[in-house]
């Protein structure tokens, strides 16, 4: 068996954080290990990439949810099956059933996890929400004690304060893409709603453009920013293609990690000082599930022992919901598959990026957004808006003929709570994820609202003349139930599930403010599923931060 002082399951942002600063001190031996293979593929590094990625990609979990009991039904149309008619021939029929439809849940399977596969929008969320973890009972985790890890972590190109870093890993720029839609819909929204060139600066709120997290063109991934330059380190392993089965568990202390290689075959692991769980808000807690760490109900159920008693393992599952608002336009300067961009735009476009890594394919396709408030008698904004120039829908995974523009509605602080239990306790099989979406009522309230005004900027000029003609989903904006509905049959992630592992001191808490996993000795989650609440933003910034504050924390523990 071999050893390491620590272990750590999951390459994502906040596993290749610790690798980078864990391994930094040569007197520890850090062992990296990842599911998915080595990001290699030249679709993760350019940054319109990720949108030709396509359904089933090796590169994403590509997780489906339990059927929403607020969406709206959907008909499934069941395998066909022979059946023998009175004369002995057999017929293929095909029988329908209903059923609440599902959500789609992407998650990253590569080295730099999500980061590899998002749409490259670093925003680190409100001060009031890191102020509320704080207020929570987690010691430390304050907006005034986070933000240097945020500025440790940063290489701010665009700027230079005391809200930004500079020569931290993480390179964060503006987009090198220039695009009049784009820009029509910063002033139009802005007109309506107030500009901000910086949402991750003193303020977060009003309309502007997003930073990104590319380097010279390319996308700028956890893993290029912090494990790419340290991979010739002795004191550092990284696995990749190989699944972790359980934590090894001896009386209330991890000792090791079992695993099972690219072959199907199992290996163990030891660690003589840590393992540290970075697989992210569905993989953490079923990985704890299938150790025997959680509630009882769910691990004997599946035949496995239970070890550790901690009920709030994959509960208080949070993620963003979020309706997307499309519209048909023509242009050849639109994101879209039409005879002028595949004959003309493209091959161009191609050409300019190699060339000068400048143009179309360093859009991150949500390059422009807002955070606005849904009602005027909230404190913070509740609502964040994302805009695209090109018609998304169904997470891309439908394809339009044509080009047009999109803008999301997203719901920042639902308070919705759903949960991640084992389908099986095979470690080959899915966790069984139900986000409970919509199931509190004031979130379908504050969507609606935020629909209406999230359209205040579509329907006017000079953003009007390319929504006014064309709306792929028609909804009367007089009737809230219309709206409701739409919601209903539309909406979804936009890609940020956390809380499934929460901080916190109750008895629902699975960490505490250190991150060490309760009633167990050396074990720490660290990554998105440890957020208390969700914040008001994208959660990769976020997931970063907490891989930097984290690392702090256990080299402290360990010197």
């Amino acid at each position: 068996m071999k050893s390491y002082d620590f272990v750590i399951l999951g390459a994502g942002s906040a596993g290749c954080v610790l690798a980078n600063r864990l391994s930094a001190n040569p007197n520890f031996n850090v062992c990296l290990i990842e599911a998915g293979s080595k990001d290699s593929d030249m679709r993760l590094h350019v940054p319109l990439g990720f949108a030709f990625l396509g359904e089933g990609s090796k590169y994403s979990w590509n997780y489906n949810t339990e059927p929403q009991k607020e969406f709206e039904k959907v008909t499934l149309t069941e395998t066909a099956s022979e059946v023998v008619d009175s004369a002995g021939g057999l017929h293929e029929v095909e029988s329908q059933t209903e059923e609440h439809r599902r959500g789609y849940q992407p998650r990253g399977k590569t080295l730099g996890g999500s980061s590899s596969i998002n749409a490259m929008l670093y925003v680190r969320g409100h001060k009031w929400d890191y102020d509320h973890w704080a207020e929570l009972g987690n010691e430390g985790w304050s907006y005034d004690e986070v933000l240097p890890y945020f500025k440790k972590a940063e290489h701010n190109e665009v700027f230079d304060n005391d809200f930004h870093g500079q020569n931290g890993p993480l390179n964060v720029t503006k987009i090198r893409h220039k695009n009049k839609f784009v820009d029509d819909f910063v002033k139009t929204g802005a007109s309506v709603f107030g500009y901000n060139e910086d949402f991750n600066g003193e303020s977060q709120e009003g309309i502007g453009y997003y930073q990104t997290t590319q380097k010279d063109g390319k996308r700028c991934s956890a893993a290029k920013a912090y494990l790419v330059p340290i991979l010739d380190r002795n004191n550092l392993t990284v696995l990749t293609d190989t699944n972790v089965n359980k934590i090894l568990v001896e009386g209330n202390k991890a000792t090791g990690v079992l695993c099972i290689n690219e072959e199907g075959e199992e290996f163990s692991i030891q660690a003589t000082k840590e393992v540290l769980l970075s697989s992210g808000a569905f993989g953490s807690p079923q990985i704890l599930l299938r150790s025997g760490i959680g509630p009882s109900d769910e691990i004997t159920k599946h035949g496995i022992e239970h070890k550790i008693d901690l009920p709030g393992v994959g509960k208080n599952l949070q993620d963003h919901i979020d309706y997307l608002s499309v519209h048909k336009h023509k242009s050849v300067n639109l994101i879209g598959f039409s005879l002028g961009t595949i004959f003309f735009k493209f091959p161009y476009e191609i050409l300019k990026y190699f060339l000068t890594k400048t143009g179309l394919f360093t859009s991150t396709v949500a390059e422009a957004g807002g955070f606005i408030r849904s009602r005027n008698d909230i404190p913070v904004p509740d609502i964040q808006l994302h805009f695209a120039p090109g018609m998304i829908v169904d997470h891309g995974r439908q394809q339009l003929w044509g080009t047009g523009i999109s803008c999301h509605t997203c719901l920042l602080r639902p308070k919705s709570r759903g949960e991640v239990t084992l389908n099986s306790p095979s470690p080959s099989d899915d966790p069984k994820i139900d986000p409970k979406f919509l199931s509190h009522p004031d979130d379908m309230k504050d969507m609606v609202e935020g629909y209406k005004k999230m359209m205040k900027i579509m329907n006017k000029p000079p953003l009007s003349k390319y929504t006014s003609k064309h709306v792929h989903r028609p909804i009367d904006l007089d009737d809230d139930k219309d709206i409701e509905q739409a919601i209903r049959e539309e909406a979804d992630t936009v890609y940020h599930p956390v809380g499934t592992c929460m901080m916190g001191q109750d008895k629902m808490a699975v960490v505490d403010e250190r991150l060490k996993v309760h009633k167990m000795d050396g074990l720490r989650v660290v990554d998105a599923s440890i957020m208390p609440t969700l914040v008001g933003g994208n959660t990769n910034a976020p997931t970063i931060m907490i891989g930097e504050k984290a690392s702090d924390i256990i080299l402290e523990d360990w010197s």
